[in-house]
């Protein structure tokens, strides 16, 4: 039976999210079972079968606009750009699946308080320093303080040592990110990737920010995690207007 993790936010009337576990799919291991990935190694026919099974739970209203994320800050607007390649997508048509796939990273949904537009946004640190947040919310067309954010599972901090460049990149541009850094040894800290996201989304604007307090690191049972396991599957993180 297929699982989900449901964003607990205020959302207005109309507006659908969620999250999508490793339960439920046909794959195998060491991409058991829900893998949503065409690009780790898993068999297509396996990840057709998990795609379709997902749209059928979900209850979607057509197939989910796939990107091919590339830890840029490129967004597309799907019923607008052909051109996929992107870590951040944007629709602001009702029936229209916005999607991202994570398994670390972390998945950032946005909507605004109307439900007229939403966005899906895959973060990892480079895509995190890089501006994806910046831009996907430059790209809609509500006002910062009308959109609220929430950022689905990822790893934790307690579960995520990264090294100087990490540290330098954030701490040199973001004020207040050291508060989001622990040291662990010499030359390595433990990093808050939620704490760093929920900080440039409040410092642009956003003011209803939600952080889900699963690890995909720690909880092996429920999410996929590339730094526990590099051959593994991918989690799919969606929002759609009904």
């Amino acid at each position: 039976m297929i699982e989900f993790i449901k964003p607990q936010w205020q959302a207005p009337p109309g507006i659908h999210a969620a999250c999508s576990t490793r339960r439920g799919g046909v794959s195998k291991a060491p991409y058991d079972e829900l893998n949503l990935g065409l690009h780790v190694g898993d068999r297509v026919a396996d990840v057709t079968a998990n795609r379709q099974r997902l749209r059928q739970a979900l209850d979607l209203p057509a197939e989910p606009g796939w990107i091919n994320q590339t830890h840029s800050s490129r967004v597309v607007t799907l019923e607008q750009d052909d051109n996929r390649d992107a870590d951040a997508a944007i629709t602001r048509q009702p029936g229209c699946v916005a999607v991202v796939m994570t398994a670390d990273c972390l998945p950032i949904l946005l909507c605004d308080r109307a439900g007229s537009e939403v966005a899906a946004i895959h973060a990892g640190w480079r895509g995190l320093q890089g501006g994806v947040v910046q831009a996907t919310i430059g790209a809609m067309q509500s006002a910062p303080q009308q959109l609220m954010a929430w950022i689905g599972p990822g790893i934790s901090q307690a579960c995520y040592e990264v090294g100087t460049e990490v540290f330098a990149a954030f701490t040199g541009e973001v004020a207040g990110a050291e508060s989001c850094f622990q040291a662990s040894r010499p030359g390595h800290w433990l990093c808050d990737l939620g704490g760093l996201a929920a900080m440039v989304l409040h410092r642009n604007g956003l003011d209803d920010v939600t952080r889900s307090p699963h690890c995909s690191f720690r909880d092996a049972e429920l999410f996929y995690s590339y730094r526990r396991e590099p051959v593994t599957g991918r989690m799919a993180s969606l929002i759609w207007i009904n």
